[in-house]
C-alpha cells in the first residue's frame, strides 16, 4: 500500500462560516423543489430534523473535501464493473479443508475498502474528521447551503461514519451484524453521529434528511453500506460540483450489477436497498421501480424488463466490501512476494492468501473484459467543451 498521512483534520480544512472562508460567485440556481408530502411525514414523526429541510434561498458557501478524497484514493480498491457472472466456486487451500477470503457469489463486485491495512493512526484520523463533519453541520445552518452542497454533505458524513465504525471494530465479517458499543443496536440504527444536537443513525440520515428532501432516486446509491451488497464506495468524495455526476455513474454500475438486478422466470429480482427507499420514491409497486431502473438500463437489463412481470426485493449480500472477507489467515497458509520481474520471492507476511485471491481473481476480471472489449462503455472522456456550465441541481 502507498504511503498515507492520516487525514486528520481541523476545522478550518472545510470552507464554513456563515460567510464562507472561500466565497465563491453563486452559480445559476434551479428553483428548490417544495417540501414534498415524505417530508412533512418525517417532520411530524420526528421534529428534530425539521431542521435538516432545504431552504429556499441559499448561501454561496461551498465545503472542501479534498481530504477525504485523498482517503478514498488511498484506501478504496477498484474491484471494476460487474460482468454479471457469478463467480465460481472457492477450493479449500492444500491440506486444508477451510477456505479463507470471500467465496460470494458476487465477490467480483463492489469496490473495496482495504481495512486490514488500516493502521491505528488512519483509523484515529477518521474519527477526527467524521467529527470535523459532525462540528462543520452544526458550526453552518446545512439547510441554508446549495442543494447539492446538502446532499455531498450528507452522503460523506454517512460514509465516513460507516467506515470509521468497521474499521475500529475489524475484522468482522458482516457490517449489519456489528453493535455499536454504548447504544447495544447495529451499525445502521445505532445514534452515534451528531449534528447540530440533533444524534442520528447512517438510517436517519437516509430516510429522515435525504430521502424525504430530494425527490430524485438516484441519491440512493450514494450511500455505502459496508458490505458487498449495497452501492460501491467510490473512490472520489461527492462534493456540490460533482454529486449529480457521480450519482448517475454509481446508479449506473449498481443497476446493471448482478447484485441489483437479475431473472428469475417472470419475475425480475432487484435489490432490498430499493425496499427501504420504496416508501420515498417507488410507492406505485411495481411501475415505479421498473420506471426507474430502465433509466439506467443497460441492454440486458433492458431485456429482463421487457421478459418479466413481476418485482420482487431479494438480492443482498452481507459479506464485507473488504478484501479478506474481514478475517485473518493462519500463519502457515500461502503468503508471496514478488520481485522486481514478477517472480515469486519468498513468503512475506504482509500479503495474506486470502488477499491475494481476490486480486488475482480481480486481475483475471479486468483481463477477460479487455479480450471481450466489456463494459467499455461505462467509461466516459468530457473534454473541457463538452463540461455543463452549470452542474446538475439534484432535486
Amino acid at each position: 500500500m502507498p504511503n498515507h498521512r492520516p487525514i486528520r483534520t481541523a476545522m478550518n480544512a472545510l470552507a464554513i462560516g456563515a460567510t464562507g472562508l472561500m466565497p465563491l460567485a453563486a452559480p445559476a440556481m434551479a428553483q428548490v423543489a417544495p417540501v414534498s408530502a415524505q417530508a412533512a411525514d418525517s417532520a411530524a414523526t420526528d421534529a428534530r430534523f425539521a431542521r435538516f429541510v432545504p431552504k429556499g434561498e441559499p448561501t454561496t458557501t461551498r465545503l472542501d473535501y479534498s481530504l477525504w478524497n485523498e482517503a478514498l484514493n488511498y484506501f478504496v480498491f477498484p474491484m471494476g464493473a460487474s460482468l454479471r457472472e457469478r463467480a465460481p466456486t472457492v477450493l479449500p487451500n492444500l491440506g486444508t479443508r477451510r477456505v479463507y477470503g470471500h467465496t460470494s457469489g458476487y465477490r467480483m463486485e463492489a469496490n473495496r475498502v482495504t481495512f486490514s491495512f488500516l493502521e491505528d493512526d488512519v483509523i484515529d484520523s477518521l474519527t477526527a474528521y467524521r467529527r470535523d463533519l459532525e462540528a462543520t453541520g452544526s458550526e453552518i445552518d446545512i439547510a441554508s447551503l446549495p442543494r447539492n452542497e446538502q446532499l455531498a454533505f450528507w452522503i460523506n458524513l454517512h460514509n465516513v461514519a460507516i467506515i470509521e465504525q468497521i474499521a475500529q471494530n475489524y475484522p468482522l465479517k458482516n457490517p449489519s451484524e456489528l453493535m455499536i458499543d454504548g447504544y447495544d443496536l447495529p451499525l445502521d440504527e445505532a445514534p452515534f453521529i451528531t449534528v447540530d444536537g440533533v444524534s442520528m443513525s447512517p438510517r436517519d440520515i437516509r430516510t429522515k434528511i435525504v430521502y424525504p428532501n430530494w425527490s430524485d432516486p438516484k441519491v440512493i446509491y450514494g450511500f455505502f453500506r459496508g458490505d458487498i451488497g449495497g452501492p460501491s464506495l467510490r473512490r472520489e468524495a461527492f462534493n456540490g460540483k460533482d454529486v449529480g455526476r457521480l450519482l448517475d455513474s454509481a446508479a449506473t454500475e449498481f443497476v446493471n450489477s448482478l447484485r441489483g438486478v437479475d431473472k428469475r422466470g417472470s419475475t425480475m429480482r432487484v435489490s432490498k436497498i430499493y425496499e427501504e427507499a420504496r416508501p420515498f420514491y417507488f410507492r406505485a409497486w411495481p411501475q415505479d421501480i421498473r420506471a426507474h431502473i430502465s433509466r439506467f438500463a443497460s441492454e440486458e437489463i433492458t431485456g429482463i424488463l421487457a421478459d418479466t412481470t413481476d418485482v420482487e426485493t431479494a438480492l443482498y449480500e452481507t459479506a464485507i466490501a473488504d478484501l479478506a472477507n474481514g478475517e485473518k489467515e493462519p500463519e502457515y497458509t500461502n503468503r508471496v512476494t514478488f520481485d522486481e520481474n514478477g517472480a515469486t520471492q519468498y513468503p512475506d507476511p504482509r500479503i495474506a492468501g486470502n488477499i491475494l485471491r481476490t486480486v488475482t481473481e480481480r486481475d483475471a476480471k479486468v483481463a477477460k473484459m479487455l479480450r471481450n472489449r466489456d463494459r467499455v462503455g461505462q467509461v466516459y472522456l468530457i473534454t473541457e467543451e463538452d463540461e455543463p456550465a452549470e452542474p446538475e441541481v439534484v432535486e
